[in-house]
C-alpha cells in the first residue's frame, strides 16, 4: 500500500480509533469525529484572526498534543495539513516528511499510548521503522516522545501532581502516571530537551488525563487535568484547546483556584459544554459532563458558550464567564436569565446574580457532619434514657445526647434532612433529574450522620413543611443545579436560592408568578428538573 493510500483509504474503511476501548475513566480516548469538531473550531478562530487564512495551508504552524493517547489529534492534523499543503509542497513524500518532522509533535502519557500514537501517525510504532511513512527521523520516537518520569515525593505526596506515594510508588514494573508535561519546574526546558531547540507552538490541543485515583475511585480520586491546562498556558501558544470535565465550572476538590483563574481569563473565547459525557465518549461514565474550550492568546473578549445535550437544540450565547456577584461559572444560558430575574426581585438589582446575605437559603443549611458523626456511624438498635434518634445511612438508630457536641441548636428544633449525595444513575447524567435527594421533615430530638445535611432550625412543624414544599419545587432545584459541580450537595450549592416566608406551602406556579418567568424559561426548567414526589425515598432517583 502506498503512502497516499495510508492517508486516503481511511475515509472508506472503518477507522480503528473508533473501535478501541478506553484504558480507564481517567484516560479516555477521543473519538475521531469529536477531535475533528475541535479542529474545526480552531480553524475558524485562526481564519477570523488572520484575514481568512487557512491554518492547514500554513507550513510554519506547529502543533503539540502534550497528552497523546491514541494519536487522533496528531493524525487528523497531519491529514488536514497533507491536503492543505498539497499546492505548496507538491511531492507527497516531501510533504509528509515536512509535516511529520517540522509541524506535528506529541508527548505520550504512557509507553503503551506512545506506541499507539506512533502507529496512528507514522503507521509504525517506531518512527524509523521500515513501515514508517516519515523518512526524516534519526530516532525511534520521532516527534512523539515518551520517557519514564518519576514522581517527586515530599511527605508522602508528589510535589507536582499531589499523588500519594503509598499508592503510586509502585516500582519499575508498572506505570508511574507521573506525566512528563506536568512533572517539571520548567516546561520550556523540558520541551527543548525532548524535541531540540526553542520550541514555540502555535497550537496546543489534547485530551488530558482527568484524575489520579489516590486509593479509592469515586471517594479520593483527585483531579489532574487542570495542571495540563495551566502548564499549556505557560508555553504561551497562540491557541489552546482541551477537552476536560466540566466540574471546574463551580470548583470543588482541588479546582477552586483553577476555576478562579479560568473565569477571570478573557482569552477564553469559546466553551462547548456537553451535559452528558456519554454524548462525547460513548459508554463512559463521568458525572457532571465534559467541555472543550478554545483559548486565544492574542484576542480578549466575551466567551461564546454553547450547551449540548442529546437531541436538544444547541443553546448559544456570548457572555462573560463571571457574572457580577458570582463566584462560579453559571452553566446554562437559560438558567442565567432565570437567576437574574430571581435576584432582581429579591434585591432590586438587574445586572447581578448576588442575593442579599439576609435572603440566602444557604444560611439555613448545615456544614458536612452537622452533628459530628461520620457516614459510617451506626447508632444503637434500642433506645436508652437520654438518647436521641439518629438518621443514618440505611435507617435509624440511637445515640446518647451527651456524646453530641456539634449542632446543638438543631437537636431540639424542627428541621429538614437532605442527602449530602444527590441521586443519580451511576456515573451517567440524565435529564430531567431531581438534582437533590428527597428531603424530609425531622422532629425535635433527632440528629443525623454525615449522610445528611441539616436545614433549619424552624419553630414549628408547619414552617418545616413549608420549607420542604419549597425544596420540592423545580425552580428551587434548578437554582441549586446552577451552583452544583458534582453529585455532592454542600451548603455552598444553595448560594443562588433565596429564602421565602415559611407560612404557606409553595408550588412552582407560585414561584413562576413571583419571579415573572416567561413560558420559554418555564419550559426550560421543566425540561431539566424532574418533579419531586415527597413520598419517594430520600435516595430514589
Amino acid at each position: 500500500m502506498s503512502t497516499q493510500a495510508s492517508f486516503t483509504l481511511r475515509s472508506r474503511n472503518p477507522d480503528v480509533l473508533t473501535c478501541i476501548a478506553n484504558l480507564s475513566n481517567d484516560e479516555v480516548f477521543t473519538p475521531p469525529e469529536f477531535a475533528n469538531q475541535m479542529l474545526d473550531t480552531l480553524a475558524e478562530a485562526w481564519a477570523a484572526s488572520n484575514g481568512g487564512a487557512n491554518i492547514w495551508a500554513d507550513k510554519t504552524a506547529k502543533f503539540l498534543d502534550p497528552c497523546t493517547k491514541s494519536g487522533v489529534f496528531l493524525r487528523e492534523i497531519a491529514s488536514r495539513l497533507n491536503y492543505g499543503l498539497a499546492e505548496e509542497i507538491p511531492d507527497l513524500q516531501d510533504r509528509i516528511n515536512h509535516i511529520l518532522t517540522k509541524q506535528v509533535f506529541g508527548m505520550g502519557i504512557t509507553h503503551l499510548t506512545s506506541l499507539l500514537a506512533r502507529r496512528s501517525v507514522y503507521c509504525s510504532k517506531y518512527a524509523t521503522g521500515k513501515h514508517s511513512i516519515a523518512k526524516g527521523f534519526n530516532n525511534d520516537d520521532g516527534n512523539i516522545w515518551f520517557k519514564r518520569v518519576e514522581h517527586t515525593w515530599v511527605d508522602g505526596k508528589c510535589t507536582f501532581c499531589g499523588a500519594g506515594k503509598k499508592t503510586l510508588d509502585r516500582g519499575a514494573g508498572l506505570e508511574t502516571h507521573a506525566y512528563a508535561f506536568i512533572h517539571t519546574k520548567n516546561i520550556k526546558t523540558r520541551l527543548a530537551e525532548n524535541f531540540g531547540g526553542n520550541m514555540q507552538f502555535d497550537v496546543i490541543i489534547g485530551n488530558p488525563p482527568y484524575q489520579l485515583d489516590d486509593g479509592g475511585y469515586g471517594t479520593s480520586a483527585a483531579p489532574i487535568y487542570q495542571h495540563f491546562v495551566e502548564q499549556a498556558k505557560a508555553l504561551e501558544p497562540r491557541y489552546l484547546s482541551m477537552i476536560i470535565p466540566a466540574r471546574w465550572f463551580a470548583g470543588g476538590k482541588g479546582l477552586d483556584e483553577f476555576r478562579e483563574s479560568m473565569v477571570a481569563d478573557a482569552r477564553l473565547r469559546s466553551i462547548d459544554d456537553y451535559l452528558s459525557a456519554s454524548d462525547v465518549f460513548p459508554g463512559v461514565g463521568l458525572k457532571g459532563g465534559v467541555c472543550y474550550f478554545l483559548w486565544d492568546r492574542d484576542n480578549r473578549g466575551p466567551c461564546k458558550v454553547a450547551t449540548h445535550f442529546k437531541d436538544w437544540p444547541v443553546s448559544t450565547a456570548s457572555r462573560p464567564l463571571l457574572e457580577k456577584g458570582a463566584d462560579v461559572f453559571v452553566r446554562f444560558n437559560e438558567g442565567l436569565s432565570i437567576l437574574k430575574k430571581v435576584v432582581a426581585v429579591e434585591s432590586g438589582e438587574t445586572d447581578s446574580v448576588l442575593l442579599p446575605e439576609s435572603k440566602r437559603f444557604e444560611r439555613l443549611v448545615s456544614s458536612r457532619k452537622p452533628f459530628g458523626l461520620e457516614t459510617t456511624f451506626r447508632g444503637k438498635v434500642s433506645k436508652s434514657a437520654g438518647d436521641v434518634l439518629v438518621y443514618q445511612n440505611g435507617g435509624t438508630g440511637y445515640v446518647a445526647r451527651s456524646s453530641i457536641s456539634t449542632g446543638a441548636d438543631l437537636i431540639d428544633k424542627w428541621k429538614l434532612f437532605a442527602g449530602y449525595a444527590a441521586p443519580g444513575t451511576g456515573n451517567k447524567d440524565t435529564y430531567p433529574h431531581k438534582i437533590i435527594s428527597t428531603p424530609f421533615v425531622a422532629e425535635p430530638g433527632t440528629i443525623s450522620s454525615e449522610t445528611y445535611l441539616g436545614i433549619g432550625p424552624f419553630e414549628s412543624k408547619n414552617q418545616a413543611e413549608s420549607a420542604l414544599s419549597y425544596l420540592s419545587c423545580r425552580l428551587t432545584r434548578l437554582l441549586i443545579l446552577l451552583h452544583k459541580p458534582s453529585q455532592h450537595v454542600t451548603r455552598k450549592v444553595y448560594s443562588f436560592v433565596p429564602t421565602q416566608k415559611w407560612t404557606r406551602l409553595w408550588t412552582d406556579e407560585d414561584l413562576y408568578v413571583k419571579y415573572g418567568l416567561s413560558a420559554s424559561e418555564i419550559a426550560f426548567i421543566e425540561k431539566v428538573v424532574r418533579p419531586m414526589d415527597l413520598s419517594e425515598s430520600s435516595d430514589d432517583e
